[in-house]
């Protein structure tokens, strides 16, 4: 087997892999390293988030991925090709929605995709019927032959992902799809995204914006000043934190109930709070019937329970040392 085949056999199972990639921005000062050695593994079928705020270094990442702008250094492969070696051949297999998108306001929604896939070298007729179909999917026929400069944000903003599909790429890429939509059309990008990911499209989502990254993606990775900070699914990030918060009202000897439950295997730190019980465990939802059956036995009276879980911005703060509420703001 020469090294190529080696290599692509190697990448086969991630959709992207990158090792040690770098970019640099010329100004009057000198360089300035937007991204600083990134490494990062999406698998196939992945809904992966890339989450940081404006000026983290997402976007510059996700157009070197794309073939738009050339890696000052590092690796990397993109849907089973080489990045630098064969560029075409990723171009041919992603699609790119980037942030403002790119329709003429006075073509119609429908012309706007014959055009692309006419682009990527579908006959007429095919071009016809896949502009029809993705119509159909996005919910666009009721504007479909209007010219976009007609459109709202949302139905803009799903002409784009359509644009981005007509060639049934394996991998998507989306930079801020929802950034300026109002709470309704971002939603219903959202089941439109999930809709593809079910579909088997792998997507790479770039956001700030802390619900999205939440909701949508099975993993994540949190940039910051061009360097990864942190990855994993949410979940996983989330419990690098302190673990989920269970708060007990408990009638009876605060101090003694206390130092029943902070001897538990599951529970990692507690401590009291304005005359409640505060226990940070590993696992909430199978730390509760725990505690519940703890205090059963030994004959304590429970007033209330509440079990709260870190957010995600709990894990930037933590990795950065500032809120990404705060900086997105």
């Amino acid at each position: 087997m020469d090294s190529s085949a080696s290599e692509r056999s190697h990448t086969e199972s991630a959709m992207i892999e990158t090792n040690g990639l770098r970019y640099s921005y010329k100004t009057r000062r000198g360089p300035v390293e937007a991204v600083a050695g990134v490494n990062l593994r999406v698998a196939a079928g992945d809904l992966f988030g890339f989450l940081g705020p404006n000026g983290a270094g997402k976007t510059t990442t996700l157009r070197m991925l794309a073939t738009l702008l050339p890696p000052d250094d590092g690796e990397a492969t993109v849907a089973g090709c080489n990045l630098r070696r064969e560029p075409q051949q990723v171009r041919e297999r992603i699609g790119y929605v980037g942030q403002r998108g790119g329709t003429d306001p006075a073509i119609t929604g429908r012309n706007e995709l014959m055009f692309q896939a006419r682009l990527y070298g579908a006959p007429a007729e095919t071009a016809r019927k896949r502009a029809a179909e993705l119509l159909t999917v996005l919910d666009l026929e009721v504007c479909a032959d209007r010219p976009t400069g007609s459109y709202s944000g949302g139905q803009r903003r799903r002409l784009d992902i359509g644009l981005g599909l007509v060639h049934r790429p394996r991998l998507l890429f989306l930079d801020e799809p929802t950034t300026g939509l109002d709470p309704q059309s971002r939603a219903y990008l959202w089941d439109e995204v999930r809709r593809l990911r079910d579909g088997g499209t792998t997507i790479f989502l770039t956001t700030h914006y802390l619900e999205e990254a939440d909701a949508l993606c099975n993993r994540l990775a949190i940039i910051d000043h061009g360097k990864i900070v942190a990855e994993g699914t949410p979940d996983e990030l989330k419990r690098q934190i302190a673990g989920d918060v269970v708060t007990l009202g408990v009638a009876g000897d605060q101090q003694a109930v206390l130092a029943l439950l902070a001897q538990q295997p599951f529970v990692r730190n507690s401590g009291t709070e304005q005359g409640l019980l505060r226990l940070y465990v590993d696992r909430g939802e199978t730390a509760m019937p725990a505690i519940l059956r703890l205090l059963d036995g030994a004959g304590l009276e429970l007033q209330t329970v509440t079990l709260t879980r870190p957010s995600l911005d709990n894990v930037f703060l933590r990795q950065t040392g500032r809120s990404l509420r705060e900086t997105a703001a």
